[in-house]
């Protein structure tokens, strides 16, 4: 009987350890699940910022993506300039980021006029880049950039009022964020998010534009993987205080759109999928509220970076 005993306590604790082990096994495999193998930049859009006043512009995303093994870094660009002075100061950013983390290239992603902002990057400087991925990115222009600069024509005095606006927006921004010393041109932003100046950039950058209305781009270009996704659905929350602004600029497109951009604009690479998000949505804002019926933001950038991951990026 002692012998029995004996060994059916050892078969207990045996199986006590083997259990014991098996949620350690399944906590590393999690805290590996969004590790690329370069580096992640996350750039902002137009009146962006990296971080204000305790907020990230990526709402709560940055965090998520480290806990689970990412190396995360988090560019501040003008908040309102061109294109391609913004992609000059982000392809800056990325040398630094290199440099200090010993890798060689690295995973852009951009929202709204982050997308062409990481594309130029990409166009100039394709091996320091391993992927660039689109989220509700203004590639191929927005409409509502198209009547802002037809109701204030360069030169006009509607231009000046609407600049004046603009740039006391952006010092606010700055004041908020530190970003104070970056050069702001807020009539050279506006130029380069409309059609006429998206067409002009793309002329330039035209790696991962669908060369059709509405469908899928080139995905590989240069030895850059290009992606995108958007929203398509303007009001998602009701106690979220932008959604009214974004549900009637909306409607001004005629076509599916996040409120700002249309989603055949936002198309790049291999499109991943359209959501019931709006503009701001796309980066967890505001502070987080969104369609409860929706895929959790957070969550789609998680999924990406396991996609980017498992691809060996």
């Amino acid at each position: 009987m002692t012998g029995f005993f004996g060994r059916l306590l050892r078969g207990l604790a045996f199986a006590s350890a083997a259990l014991t082990l098996l949620p350690l096994q399944n906590a590393h495999a999690q805290s590996t699940y969004t590790q690329t193998r370069y580096p992640i930049v996350l750039v902002h859009g137009l009146f962006g910022f990296d971080s204000a006043l305790g907020v990230d512009y990526f709402y709560g995303i940055p965090s998520a993506l480290r806990k689970d093994g990412a190396k995360v870094y988090v560019a501040q660009v003008s908040a309102a300039n061109s294109s391609e002075v913004r992609g000059e100061q982000l392809l800056a950013q990325v040398k630094n980021i290199l440099a200090v983390t010993g890798a060689s290239k690295v995973n852009l992603i951009g929202h709204s006029h982050g997308g062409p902002t990481t594309r130029y990057v990409a166009g100039v400087a394709p091996q320091l880049v391993a992927s660039v991925t689109s989220i509700g990115g203004v590639n191929r222009g927005s409409r509502v950039a198209d009547i802002v600069r037809g109701v204030a024509p360069a030169g006009t005095v509607s231009e000046t009022l609407a600049n004046t606006t603009a740039t006391a927006l952006v010092t606010l921004i700055n004041l908020a964020s530190g970003g104070s010393s970056l050069p702001q041109l807020p009539t050279a932003a506006l130029d380069s998010l409309t059609t006429a100046g998206s067409a002009k950039f793309n002329q330039r950058f035209a790696a991962g534009v669908p060369t059709s209305g509405c469908g899928n781009g080139a995905e590989l270009v240069n030895g850059v993987r290009y992606y995108s996704w958007t929203g398509t659905k303007t009001l998602t929350n009701v106690l979220d205080v932008s959604d009214g602004a974004l549900g009637v600029l909306g409607l001004v497109f005629g076509e599916a759109n996040d409120g700002l951009v249309s989603a055949c604009s936002t198309r790049l690479g291999k499109h991943l999928g359209d959501y019931r998000q709006n503009h701001l949505d796309e980066v967890n804002q505001v502070l987080g509220l969104r369609d409860w019926f929706s895929t959790d933001p957070v969550t789609l950038y998680r999924q990406h970076a396991n996609r980017l991951k498992v691809a060996g990026l």
